[in-house]
């Protein structure tokens, strides 16, 4: 699915008065919830071919449609980056940060996304050299992929989550940034002392 211009059918609002806007011929259908309960925070996510935008009620029209279209194409910019991303993509990319952080040092058998990963966002056999991805990933912008991708081959190094590991790690430099994003996206790990961390390696769980 690719960016197309902003849909103009604005279809039921579950929790107040609804809105129509002109018909389109986008794929997606937006169905804007306005809560009485949402002073500020705004927020959407795609169930189906349906975008789910919630938005404080009472907005000015303006600024409600200037909300709408901007997280619209968060969503948009997210599955468009989803398509182009391959199995090929991630192993190219992860090539390039092992030499960007590693000096090109590391050795791995594959890289590659996997759909049984749902609540951590990747995970490394490091004697097998092999690194998965959780699927989810698929849409996230490329600076979260590229620390998921560090944190990974940091484990071919440190197959644990030490401070020399977690050193390595930060040679990436939008590390805490990262974290936190993927934190809001529920994707982490649990270390064995039952601490969480932002990724697992097969075996130390």
């Amino acid at each position: 699915m690719h960016p197309q211009p902003f849909p103009a059918l604005i279809a039921a609002n579950l929790l107040g008065v609804s809105r129509l806007w002109p018909m389109s011929e986008d794929p997606w259908r937006i169905h804007i919830l306005r809560s009485p309960r949402r002073t500020r925070t705004v927020g959407a996510r795609l169930v189906g071919d349906t975008v789910e935008v919630r938005v404080p009620d009472g907005l000015p029209p303006e600024r409600e449609r200037e909300l709408v279209e901007r997280l619209v194409a968060r969503l948009r910019a997210r599955a468009s980056r989803a398509e182009g991303r391959s199995d090929q993509e991630l192993a190219r990319r992860a090539a390039l940060l092992n030499n960007r952080y590693f000096g090109g040092e590391l050795r791995f058998s594959s890289v590659r996304f996997v759909t049984n990963q749902h609540t951590r966002f990747g995970s490394c056999t490091p004697n097998a050299g092999t690194i998965r991805l959780s699927d989810r990933l698929r849409g996230v912008p490329d600076w979260v992929l590229d620390y998921v991708l560090v944190h990974e081959l940091a484990h071919l190094v440190e197959p644990n989550h030490s401070p020399r590991f977690w050193k390595l790690v930060h040679r990436y430099p939008r590390t805490e940034r990262a974290i936190g994003y993927l934190m809001a996206l529920g994707l982490r790990g649990e270390d064995e002392e039952g601490g969480m961390v932002p990724a697992a390696v097969e075996g130390d769980d």
